[in-house]
């Protein structure tokens, strides 16, 4: 996926200023997409270039004028293009995965340390997300239309993390018994 279309995506559901969007992405499509404020008004100019956005200049007080950009008709065709165009399976890249066919060249221990660090990180995540199904969507067999689909993204957004949780614990419990057999075989 590209910047554009989450941008799109964001755009289709309300209109915004580039820094409402950059809020946006804090706040739920970064957790999925992320991309800084920078990144967000460059490919808004270019949006607007390439027709698929426009926006109107709104007057403010004591500040510099704000532009609220909202999607074109061309980019609401663009975007239902791409919905409908296949997605590939994103390829397993994972420096995690490369450390780990490697660790018999280093230190076990630090392998371990930061794969225990990296399962708190994607447990904390968990937390997190099944504290926004919590919050925001407490009967998800009545969600329809967009909240149906934020809902869905959410609950890939669970499942991975806790994918992610386990994966480290059955590794985590892997290296450790290693761990203590080259001790053992030390001594």
């Amino acid at each position: 996926m590209a910047l554009e279309h989450a941008i799109l995506v964001s755009l289709a559901e309300r209109p915004g200023t580039g820094y409402e969007i950059g809020q946006q992405f804090q706040r739920s499509i970064g957790y999925f997409w992320s991309a800084t404020h920078q990144q967000i008004y460059r490919t808004l100019k270019k949006l607007d270039a390439d027709g698929l956005v426009t926006y109107t200049d709104v007057v403010q007080n004591g500040r510099p004028d704000k532009k609220v950009y909202t999607i074109s008709e061309a980019g609401r065709q663009l975007l239902a293009e791409w919905v409908a165009s296949p997605t590939p399976v994103a390829p397993l890249r994972s420096d995690l995965g490369v450390k780990l066919r490697a660790a018999e060249f280093g230190d076990l221990a630090a392998v371990l340390t930061e794969l225990v660090a990296h399962r708190d990180e994607a447990a904390a995540m968990a937390d997190l997300y099944r504290g926004f199904e919590r919050d925001y969507y407490p009967d998800p067999e009545a969600l329809t239309g967009r909240k149906l689909n934020q809902y869905l993204v959410l609950r890939g957004g669970i499942r991975a993390s806790q994918a992610t949780v386990d994966w480290c614990d059955e590794t985590i419990a892997g290296l450790q018994r290693e761990l203590a057999r080259t001790e053992r075989a030390r001594t």
